[in-house]
């Protein structure tokens, strides 16, 4: 739903600031925050599904390259899965959780400053609006205006000063909420390279499994190019080299390492 379809519809032809209702501002923000909190949450669908399929089909490929045995194949695949689920799951969340209360701690720290030091918070302020251009007068003018609210002086100096931004509606998601999102993704991503040895075994196998486990990834590469604006299919084809590279390897180090350190090739 756009800020139009709420019922605020955009000005045709603005001539002022004044000619955009508060009512189409807010609902235009809305709506961006909200796009901003589903692309966020992309991240961790995107990552998740994107390290299950090139960890497992790494994994499949050294074991499928040691052994011709389906079950040594599927047992490796699972457990790889399985702790791959845990693991970034667990990671993402212990990640995200510390990341926010280093990012809560800091804007206390700010919010602190612009209650005992209200002059200091808006010196600091002039100072990174002149940075960004603006003249030495209408920098100090500016910051004099937002000063006058606390909660906007707050705001401004975590941003400028932090890169943060004062997350009062929490549109961002919570850590646990990103480490479902990383984990589920990771186990259908998981799920793919080792569904062809469910069936058979030995090269037909590995080959199904990696024709699937490329698909896929050119499937997330053309889908992320929609919000990186990139060429669909040139990032899905950059995923799938990345992904050539790790599988190639796997297997390489399953036939080849094995003979040079001496060791016999289960058959």
């Amino acid at each position: 739903m756009t800020s139009e379809d709420i019922g605020a519809a955009r000005p045709s032809d603005p001539q002022s600031v004044a000619d955009y209702s508060p009512e189409w501002i807010k609902a235009h923000i809305s709506e961006e925050r909200r796009e901003a909190s589903i692309l966020g949450e992309s991240r961790e669908i995107i990552f998740g599904a994107q390290d299950g399929l090139v960890s497992t089909l790494a994994v499949v490929a050294t074991v499928a390259g040691a052994s011709s045995g389906r079950t040594a194949v599927l047992v490796a695949g699972l457990a790889s899965a399985v702790a791959g689920v845990f693991s970034m799951g667990i990671g993402e969340y212990m990640s995200s959780k510390s990341q926010a209360e280093v990012h809560r701690r800091q804007i206390a720290e700010e919010w602190e400053e612009v209650q005992e030091r209200p002059l200091e918070s808006e010196a600091e302020i002039a100072y990174m609006f002149e940075q960004e251009g603006l003249g030495q007068e209408d920098s100090r003018r500016i910051a004099r205006v937002i000063a006058t609210s606390p909660t906007s002086l707050l705001s401004t100096m975590v941003s400028k000063e932090l890169g943060l931004i004062v997350d009062k509606e929490n549109t961002a998601g919570s850590p646990l909420q990103g480490a479902m999102f990383m984990a589920i993704a990771f186990a259908l991503g998981s799920a793919v390279p080792v569904i062809p040895f469910l069936f058979t075994g030995g090269r037909v196998a590995l080959t199904w499994a990696t024709i699937a486990t490329a698909t896929v990834l050119f499937t997330i590469g053309a889908i992320k190019a929609k919000w990186t604006h990139r060429s669909p299919i040139a990032s899905g084809l950059e995923i799938v080299a990345l992904a050539a590279v790790a599988g190639v390897a796997g297997y390489l180090f399953g036939t080849v390492l094995p003979g040079l350190l001496g060791f016999t090739v289960a058959t």
